[in-house]
């Protein structure tokens, strides 16, 4: 069995739930300290809606733990990588990451 939702950390787990909610768009200048997002102030969210298709929160919203999918587990390795910083933006399809660009400093 891989990590589960339960085993996150609560900031993980808000995000995890922050994007399920959303399932389609786009989030904006997420804030990264200690390697957990962070919500208080939140980033901006702009919610992809699909005319006449279902624009509701993903159903894993409701469950309070559950497996989490490799896409989970490698962006919140990305955020480990990153450790503090800002997540320019990120991508959500499905109510999982699906790409994110990070402003990183050139290394010479």
């Amino acid at each position: 069995m891989g990590m589960t939702k339960a085993a996150l950390t609560p900031a993980r787990k808000r995000f995890v739930e922050l994007m399920q909610n959303l399932n389609f768009g786009r989030i904006y200048g997420l804030a990264v300290e200690n390697r957990d997002p962070v919500l208080d102030p939140p980033p901006r969210v702009v919610r992809e809606i699909k005319i006449g298709g279902d624009n509701s929160p993903r159903l894993e919203l409701e469950s309070d733990d559950f497996t989490l999918t490799a896409k989970i587990v490698d962006f919140f390795s990305h955020l480990d990588r990153l450790e503090n910083g800002t997540v320019e933006f990120i991508e959500v399809k499905h109510g999982l990451p699906f790409h994110m660009h990070i402003e990183e400093p050139i290394l010479v």
